[in-house]
């Protein structure tokens, strides 16, 4: 292969191997590109402070073990919808169109009701938009490590 090829080839590879690298998550035929908080600060953090989020994105939240689990929209500015899963990945709880909360620790807590392992916020509206059901098998990139 000419140099003159090869520059141009070696672009798009790299190029391709770099989106590759995102972590993504596929819940009901839909794909979202995902943050990952799998530990403490990350978890505790959240989305915070944020002022928006794409509808093709996401954060999930990955914990130790599976136990009931509760989140808050402390300093939360937009709405979300917290979907928890145990750790085999099957919905156990929704919590659907979670309003922001700026009330700091006075913000109201949203209940698993069951164990979970991995949480996965997403923009308010998207559950409904899916039609989710508790027993939804939520699939991970592979870059996103599995809980043992």
């Amino acid at each position: 292969m000419s140099t003159r090829l090869a520059l141009p080839f070696l672009l798009l590879l790299l190029g391709g191997c770099a989106s590759a690298g995102k972590p993504w998550v596929e819940l009901a035929g839909q794909r979202y590109q995902v943050e990952i908080a799998d530990e403490e600060p990350e978890r505790q953090r959240g989305l915070m402070f944020r002022d928006r989020m794409d509808d093709d994105h996401g954060m999930l939240f990955i914990h130790d073990f599976e136990e009931p689990l509760g989140y808050w929209m402390k300093n939360t500015r937009i709405p979300l919808d917290i979907l928890y899963f145990d750790s085999q990945r099957k919905l156990v709880a929704q919590q659907r169109d979670v309003p922001p909360c700026s009330a700091g620790n006075a913000c109201p807590t949203y209940p698993s009701g069951k164990p979970a392992r991995y949480v996965l916020e997403l923009n308010a509206g998207q559950a409904a938009r899916l039609q989710l059901e508790n027993g939804a098998e939520l699939g991970l990139s592979k870059n996103i490590p599995i809980a043992p």
